[in-house]
């Protein structure tokens, strides 16, 4: 009998797992933008030492993991399980980061909403009791990703006003059974929705129906309402999803305008021309663990709602002439 589950799409955790320590690793533009001081390790390198853009991104996760263990005072096979994803095709970002490490690896597509995702398994594995720690990991860069989703770079193509610049960042989290930190107390599975949005440089319109929608369900399988959060966090809908995002709240009648935060909002300045803000998996990743975990941490907030948004779309599919299906999964982060 599923007793932990709550409504059609989310549970309760009832021995809540602990997030004891994260890590957050940045490129060069993100480590000028206003959250540079967050993050623990930067790079003027968009290679990050290594041939190509695909390695670099490898290069990031190893950093991101290795900070991590060196922060949690761990070796990395010490770690139980490692759930990862990325938006390289195949997630060889993941899968060529933890080759020959002898960590077991749960790899995962979520496109952007990536860092909920693992880090909604990892919660439910470790507070299952399956496991007593659990890595939640994700990564995304900018030049591999324009080159896989959209142009050459060498083409040097005109942005569009809906376009959104894809962070070059990796993030990292441990989750444990037992341990000082912000607890996971619930987590809401997505569900998938298209509004048959088809131009790849518009993720917020894609996505804004899903994180739309993942909110309503959260609140009505939880009974709560937007005041019971300090803040609702989106992982990248950027300026113009965001607005989106709000109006369809808006029409349901739920104002969550004063609490609503979304990452790809905050971590570049108008002056760095990323248009409608940041996207990909890094966005979220790099956010959450640089500036929004060490201020919860600090006390500035008690409960928060973690909602990345994924924008599901390939590349093979787009030239089919399909459209852009959204995801996004809701995690419930609380000091106590």
């Amino acid at each position: 009998m599923a007793n932990q589950k709550r409504g059609r799409q989310s549970f309760i955790l009832s021995d809540p797992p602990v997030i004891t320590h994260w890590a957050s690793v940045a490129g060069k533009k993100e480590s000028e933008g206003p959250l540079a001081h967050t993050f623990d390790i930067k790079s003027q390198d968009t290679y990050f030492g290594q041939k190509t853009w695909e390695q670099g991104e490898k290069q990031m996760q190893k950093l991101a993991l290795g900070k991590l263990a060196e922060k949690a005072n761990m070796k990395l096979e010490d770690f139980d399980l490692v759930f990862s994803g990325d938006l390289l095709n195949q997630c060889i970002g993941s899968s060529f980061t933890l080759r020959n490490l002898g960590i077991p690896h749960l790899g995962l597509y979520g496109a952007c909403s990536t860092m909920a995702e693992s880090l909604l398994l990892s919660s439910m594995a470790v507070g299952g009791g399956f496991a007593d720690n659990a890595v939640a990991m994700t990564s995304s860069h900018f030049a591999s990703s324009e080159r896989q989703y959209r142009f050459p770079l060498g083409y040097g193509g005109q942005r569009t006003p809906t376009a959104q610049w894809t962070v070059t960042g990796a993030g990292a989290l441990l989750l444990t059974s037992e341990g000082e930190g912000p607890y996971v107390t619930h987590v809401t599975t997505g569900r998938i929705r298209d509004a048959g949005v088809t131009d790849a440089n518009n993720m917020g319109a894609a996505m804004a129906p899903a994180a739309a929608d993942t909110l309503k369900r959260h609140l009505f399988d939880t009974g709560r309402t937007v005041e019971d959060y300090d803040l609702i966090i989106t992982g990248d809908l950027g300026s113009f999803g965001s607005e989106l995002f709000l109006m369809l709240l808006n029409d349901a009648g739920i104002d969550a305008g004063t609490r609503h935060l979304d990452c790809g909002n905050i971590i570049f300045s108008a002056e760095q021309n990323a248009v409608c803000g940041g996207s990909g998996c890094g966005c979220s990743a790099v956010t959450m663990n640089g500036y929004i975990l060490p201020r919860m941490d600090a006390g500035e907030y008690n409960r928060i709602l973690f909602m990345a948004t994924g924008a599901l779309m390939s590349p093979t599919a787009g030239l089919q002439g399909e459209s852009i299906p959204g995801i996004a999964h809701g995690v419930v982060i609380e000091r106590r």
